[in-house]
C-alpha cells in the first residue's frame, strides 16, 4: 500500500516540476523587457502615413455585386437575432421589415443601445454598408455583437434583400 502512495506522490511531483520547468525555460529563451506589450514599428523616413480612413465608397458598384437570392442565404446569419417578416416580432435584435431608409433606432417597442438611439441618421445604402461591414466600428458603443460581413458581395446582397423585404422597396442608385 505504501508503494502505491509513493508512486502517486512521485507522479504529482513530476507533473508539477515539468509544468513549472517548461514555464521557466521558456521565460529564459524568450526573455523580454518588463512592461513591453508590443514592438514599436517606425515608418521609414520620408514616407507618408495615412491616418484617416477613406469612407467614400461607390455604392452603385458594390450593389451591382449582389443579388437577392444570395442575400437571403447570407441573412440566415442575421435571422438568429432579427425577424424580416412583415408584422414580425423583435427578437434579440429589432425587427427588420422595411428597415432600409427608415431612421436608425426607430422601432418604438425595442430597447436600443444609447449609441444607436443617439445616432440620428437614416439607414441609407452607405450607412447600411458601413454598419454591416463592422457594426462595432461604424456606430461605436452599440450592443450588436456581430463581427460583420467582410465581403462586398455579401453586404450588397443583404442590403438588396433588406430592401426587397419592405412595404416600398427603393430604387437602386
Amino acid at each position: 500500500m505504501g508503494y502505491e502512495i509513493q508512486k502517486i506522490l512521485t507522479a504529482i511531483l513530476l507533473v508539477v516540476l515539468v509544468f513549472f520547468g517548461i514555464g521557466f525555460i521558456s521565460d529564459q529563451i524568450f526573455k523580454t523587457e518588463e512592461n513591453i506589450v508590443a514592438y514599436k514599428v517606425e515608418a521609414p523616413e520620408g514616407s507618408v502615413v495615412k491616418t484617416v480612413a477613406d469612407t467614400s465608397v461607390d455604392i452603385s458598384a458594390i450593389l451591382a455585386l449582389g443579388d437577392v437570392d444570395h442575400g437571403k442565404n447570407v441573412f440566415k446569419k442575421c435571422s438568429a437575432c432579427h425577424s424580416i417578416k412583415e408584422g414580425g416580432k423583435n427578437n434579440i435584435g429589432p425587427k427588420l421589415w422595411s428597415v432600409m431608409f427608415r431612421p436608425v433606432a426607430s422601432i418604438s417597442d425595442y430597447k436600443y443601445s444609447k449609441a444607436l438611439s443617439d445616432y440620428k441618421k437614416d439607414w441609407t445604402w452607405e450607412e447600411m454598408n458601413g454598419f454591416l461591414l463592422k457594426p462595432s466600428s461604424w456606430i461605436k458603443g452599440n450592443k450588436m455583437g456581430f463581427a460583420g460581413l467582410k465581403k462586398d458581395k455579401d453586404r450588397a446582397s443583404v442590403m438588396l434583400y433588406l430592401n426587397e423585404n419592405s412595404a416600398q422597396p427603393k430604387e437602386l442608385p
